[in-house]
């Protein structure tokens, strides 16, 4: 478990049963544990509103702990379709973004597992500002309970999907989504989170092996490895035999169906004869394809396809029988694409 280096022990980055020891510690009976507990998993974090606590005991808390360490920086709501995107402040003053969305079932909230990213992807506005650290399990929740908190309403559904490689983070990974599945926290399906990665092999087969029914959906934006390794720096270390390989045995082992994410680029992989590429190495395959106009970011020169391309490389993929659908682009007016808005705010720091 990765924590930060502070005076303070972080509450959540403890299990219920630490929690109940360290308060207990302090003198205070077992049941106050519980009490605070129940408020940090409603998404309050600030001990002075924990209106059940003696004042007493809320002012030692305050001298001895912290809860996440995470404030919102910054918030911007879409007129188009009530998206909001959260530009979140870590304890240490870096920045990670995260966006909720509003679906028919309910809310779904896209967080980071990273500050920045060391992948390096061609398309991806963090790529270029590179790894700072790890998220710590405490940061982690804390982003999800801000939200949560923000927003006054029960989210349904986390998706890992934000700044960051949430295999790169594996073990605050696992235990955050064994943290948030639990009955006396948030008590969230399995099969209502989804990790998402851009292809570690060796992760992709032990997550497998996790016995937890996430959704897995992998960054693959390619048919081959020609592309890929021209787009995604990953290829070269597990090439796209390698990466299907893994993707079926995780299919073998969990029965679930893997979503692939395909980043539709003009004039790099979208054009009908990848399309037909993709399609007969997936075909027969348990998976789902997601084709995603990508996203324009300042200083990089990738363009988005046109309306065409993308239903021809669509129609391709419907022919073989795949199972395909095109995003539907949400918070357009509000940088909701991951790691815009912290390029845009690092950017002109960084001028200043």
């Amino acid at each position: 478990m990765e924590v930060i280096e502070t005076e303070k022990r972080d509450l959540l980055d403890m299990s219920f049963k630490e929690l109940n020891e360290a308060i207990t510690k302090l003198g205070y009976p077992a049941y106050r544990a519980k009490q605070i507990y129940e408020w940090l998993y409603s998404g309050v974090l600030d001990f002075s509103q924990m209106n059940n606590l003696p004042k007493d005991m809320r002012a030692k808390l305050e001298e001895s702990f912290t809860t996440g360490r995470v404030k919102i920086a910054q918030r911007l709501v879409s007129k188009v379709d009530q998206t909001r995107k959260y530009l979140l402040e870590l304890g240490d003053r870096n920045i990670v973004e995260s966006v909720l969305m509003k679906y028919h079932y309910g809310y779904s909230v896209c967080l980071s597992t990273q500050v920045g990213c060391r992948m390096g992807c061609k398309f991806c506005a963090s790529a270029s500002l590179g790894l700072i650290r790890n998220l710590t399990i405490a940061e982690l929740l804390a982003q999800l309970l801000t939200i949560r908190h923000d927003l006054g309403q029960r989210i349904s559904h986390v998706v890992l999907m934000g700044i960051g490689e949430p295999f790169d983070n594996y073990d605050n990974v696992i235990e955050f989504l064994k943290r948030i599945n639990r009955e006396d926290t948030l008590n969230i399906s399995y099969r209502k989170m989804t990790v998402s990665t851009c292809g570690i092999v060796p992760k992709i087969l032990e997550f497998a092996r996790e016995g937890i029914p996430v959704n897995l959906s992998i960054s693959l934006h390619a048919p081959n490895d020609e592309v890929r390794r021209r787009t995604m720096p990953v290829a070269k270390s597990w090439n796209f035999d390698e990466l299907l390989s893994a993707c079926k045995e995780y299919t073998r082992l969990t029965s679930r169906r893997i979503t692939y994410e395909y980043s539709l680029i003009e004039n790099v992989n979208d054009s009908q004869e990848h399309a037909e590429i993709l399609a007969k190495k997936l075909k027969g395959t348990l998976c789902h394809v997601n084709l995603i106009p990508v996203n324009a970011v300042k200083g990089i020169d990738f363009k988005k396809s046109s309306r065409q391309r993308i239903e021809t490389f669509k129609e391709v993929l419907d022919k073989y029988g795949i199972a395909v659908t095109v995003r539907r682009e949400l918070g357009s007016d509000i940088m909701a694409a991951c790691g815009q808005l912290r390029r845009n705010n690092l950017t002109k720091t960084r001028k200043v």
